[in-house]
């Protein structure tokens, strides 16, 4: 197709081009398919990414052994703004049937009898779409995981689920056959979508480069930086708030990568969270609950890790983690660049030391050597999709049962994620010993005066958090115990 219009927004929707000009950066693809578009079965529940009801796939291109092929994701339509999905395909519930002949997804659903008013069901439909194309089969766990994002208020989820683990059995309809024919239409389609020029809309530009980026920010210091968009989608569906103009990052190339160099994983500020977190998991086993419970699978695949850091809320619960494993950000403003600790870059709640007209490049995160400990918890009211009263993360290196080296840090308990450096000291020198645990759970009283809130009391907080590092040293001691006894039992 060649170069595109720069003020047009693209985008594949059921095998067909769609050109959209004309419209404010702020639309939702949630309201441009209900109001623009009349496609009503994305519904909106709570406007914010929680609910599900809103939920839609992407289809994106993924580098494959030198070639390429589609990769598909659900997101929360109603807080993704429109122009951010230009250059992708857009699936949506009334996309999976071909005729008469429903998709497995669906057909499942009928067939479990997991529907009953059907506010929610597009959304869990989708979900399940998604996990549907990236996988060949799907495990009652893989279910479970995939509709963390989603609530059900009249079906129950057993029904839902049991759907999920059977629809792998029904033959899917020629659209969403996985034929090589039908995956290269795909591709080619997305690819005649490429564009040499940035997107360019009145109150929004996507650059291509980070050179582009960090011209565009210096010469627009007062612009937003807009990422995922799982935090900006709520000013404005929920405070109604008129954004200044945006600079999408997006579309920056030198941002989407995630590389391992010397022991360090440094990711872009444009890697999605789900492709974050999964590079860190792999390195650092320990932090794959951490992992699991951040946020649902829709806000992870929008929401970007650096946005995370960039955001810089207290109760972030990325930070506590990055900060315990020692991680760094590059700063850039223009042509000048500059690395700063992570828990230097927050000065006060909601205040970072970032100047005028500078953003956040990347996050370098170092990987543990073997004999550093780590764990990160998390005490919140429900085990998924919810925010912390208290996280907290742990890095603690042993040798020969002495402690040499301790970075704790925790989010919630005070106006900026911070270290416990009085606990720290507690335990730096001493023994890896419950007395010495207890010790250091007594200092965070003097780390932290923690305020009291809808989610948790200062009480609570302080109590939690003492006690969180009490779990770090239990199960930690007890892994200690059984690698001693399976060594006496082999010797």
């Amino acid at each position: 197709m060649g170069d595109r219009a720069a003020n047009a927004i693209r985008f594949v929707l059921d095998g067909e081009v769609v050109e959209v000009a004309d419209v404010a950066p702020t639309t939702t693809v949630l309201e441009w398919l209900r109001e623009h578009r009349r496609r009503t079965g994305t519904k909106e529940g709570c406007a914010e990414g929680d609910c599900g009801a809103c939920t839609v796939v992407l289809g994106e291109l993924e580098a494959s052994g030198g070639g390429a092929r589609m990769r598909y994701r659900a997101i929360n339509s109603c807080i993704r703004f429109l122009p951010t999905i230009d250059g992708r395909e857009l699936v949506t519930v009334e996309s999976l049937a071909d005729g008469d002949k429903l998709h497995p997804v669906q057909q499942a659903m009928v067939d479990h009898h997991a529907s009953q008013c059907g506010f929610c069901t597009p959304g869990f439909v989708m979900s399940l779409f998604a996990l549907y194309q990236q996988r060949e089969s799907a495990s009652r766990e893989e279910v479970v995981d995939a509709l963390a994002g989603n609530l059900c208020r009249c079906t129950g989820y057993r029904p839902i689920v049991d759907a999920g683990c059977a629809m792998h059995g029904c033959e899917a309809p020629q659209r969403w056959s996985r034929a090589a024919a039908q995956a290269k239409e795909r591709i080619e389609t997305l690819r005649g979508l490429d564009r040499a020029t940035p997107l360019v809309l009145p109150g929004f530009r996507a650059p291509r480069t980070l050179d582009e980026l960090a011209a565009l920010r210096e010469a627009d210091p007062e612009a937003l930086l807009l990422a995922g968009g799982t935090d900006i989608g709520l000013w404005v569906t929920k405070h109604l708030r008129e954004l200044p103009r945006i600079i999408y990052l997006g579309e920056v190339t030198e941002l989407q990568r995630i590389e391992n160099n010397n022991g360090k994983l440094r990711i872009g500020a444009a890697v999605p969270l789900t492709d974050a977190w999964e590079a860190i998991v792999a390195n650092v086993p320990a932090l794959a609950e951490l992992a699991q419970r951040f946020a649902s699978p829709p806000v992870r695949n929008s929401g970007t890790l650096v946005g995370n850091i960039a955001n810089g809320s207290p109760i972030g619960d990325a930070m506590p983690a990055l900060i315990a494993l020692g991680a760094s950000v590059e700063l850039r403003h223009g042509d000048a660049t500059r690395t700063l600790a992570l828990e230097a870059l927050y000065l006060d709640y909601m205040k970072k030391d970032l100047a005028r007209g500078e953003f956040v490049v990347a996050v370098n995160v170092p990987m543990p050597a073997a004999a550093i400990r780590v764990a990160s918890y998390k005490l919140s009211k429900r085990i998924d999709q919810d925010i912390s009263a208290v996280c907290a993360a742990f890095a603690v290196e042993v040798k020969d049962e002495r402690i040499v080296a301790a970075r704790i840090a925790y989010g919630g308990m005070a106006a900026i994620p911070a270290r416990a450096k009085r606990a720290e000291a507690a335990l730096v020198g001493k023994s890896f010993d419950e007395a010495m645990f207890a010790a250091a759970a007594n200092a965070l009283a003097e780390d932290f005066k923690p305020l009291s809130d809808m989610r948790a009391s200062a009480a609570y907080r302080l109590q939690g958090a003492q006690n969180l590092l009490r779990r770090f040293h239990l199960e930690h001691a007890a892994k200690q115990t059984l690698r001693t006894h399976e060594a006496e039992v082999s010797a």
